[in-house]
């Protein structure tokens, strides 16, 4: 197997350090879009009978019983939301002002970003509805959180063209579907693992495998633990590869190893990685701790 390195302290590729320079101003740019992760200022889960919630108006609740799928034909829990004008909220699809009840059904890991209001335009906080685990929940998105207002870019470990490896991509015969747990510890998670990504890594003697799962358009996702976790970076990250080569090879950057929402923000569900995907080295490349202590 090949490793693309270069010879310590040797200057990057001029132009694979404009690339990452690149990506890093789309993530950025990615981050600070108004109402986008860095605006979460709840996670609430819904119970059967209408209740208040925190930050929101209206009354909130669900009807029917079991999971997203239901528990008899054709029944599927439904969320319920209900308000008078006086409250403030409209929809976000259509601006429509919620007068009275509406409904609104999700599958399983599906959101939607359902009703808003506050502000000079109604518009300040963003209500998602969401169906993790089964239940209904409801997320809030503040567009003048302090996390998203403060915001100025998340650090990074230098650019290091060492991280950029050669690997080859392993595919299973059929996809595994793997449980595992969530930055919500009431939520469980299932990876779709697809294959592994087996690589090398600059001053390790050993060969690494990663379970990875599959993206769009046949690009790959690896979500992994490393010796950095706790201390420069957060508790996990992810880093994408493209599409894998006829032969089985792919390009593996751990320079574009980013953040789940949850390194930003206590109201994520973001999926941890499956038990095996641990590198027992520091991988000193990607980006680090948002808010580093």
């Amino acid at each position: 197997m090949s490793t693309t390195t270069t010879p310590a302290g040797a200057a990057a590729p001029t132009a694979k350090l404009e690339r990452w320079q690149r990506f890093r101003a789309n993530r950025d740019k990615a981050l600070a879009a108004v109402h986008g992760w860095l605006t979460l200022t709840s996670f609430q889960w819904l119970e059967g009978s209408p209740a208040a919630v925190e930050l929101v108006p209206g009354l909130w609740s669900t009807q029917g019983y079991g999971s997203a799928e239901g528990t008899g034909p054709g029944e599927r829990t439904t969320a319920v939301l209900t308000a008078v004008p006086s409250d403030g909220l409209t929809l976000v699809e259509t601006g429509e002002t919620v007068d009275g009840s509406i409904t609104a059904v999700l599958a399983d890991e599906e959101s939607l970003m359902w009703v808003q209001f506050g502000g000079p335009a109604g518009d300040r906080t963003v209500v998602e509805l969401a169906m993790r685990g089964g239940r209904y929940a409801i997320r809030t998105r503040d567009a003048e959180s302090p996390v998203f207002t403060g915001f100025d870019g998340v650090p990074t470990y230098p650019y290091n063209p060492e991280w950029e490896v050669t690997a080859r991509f392993e595919p299973y015969p059929a996809p595994v579907d793997v449980p595992i747990s969530t930055a919500n510890p009431l939520v469980d998670g299932v990876h779709r693992t697809v294959g592994e990504v087996v690589f090398r890594l600059p001053g390790s003697p050993h060969e690494f495998r990663l379970q990875a799962e599959e993206e769009k358009l046949g690009a790959l996702t690896v979500t992994f633990h490393d010796e950095t976790n706790g201390d420069t970076t957060d508790d996990w990250r992810k880093v994408s590869l493209p599409r894998p080569r006829p032969d089985g090879s792919v390009v593996l950057d751990f320079n574009r190893a980013i953040n789940y929402p949850s390194a930003f923000t206590p109201y994520g569900t973001c999926p941890m990685p499956v038990r095996n995907n641990s590198l027992d080295i520091r991988v000193e490349a990607g980006e680090k701790q948002p808010y580093p202590a």
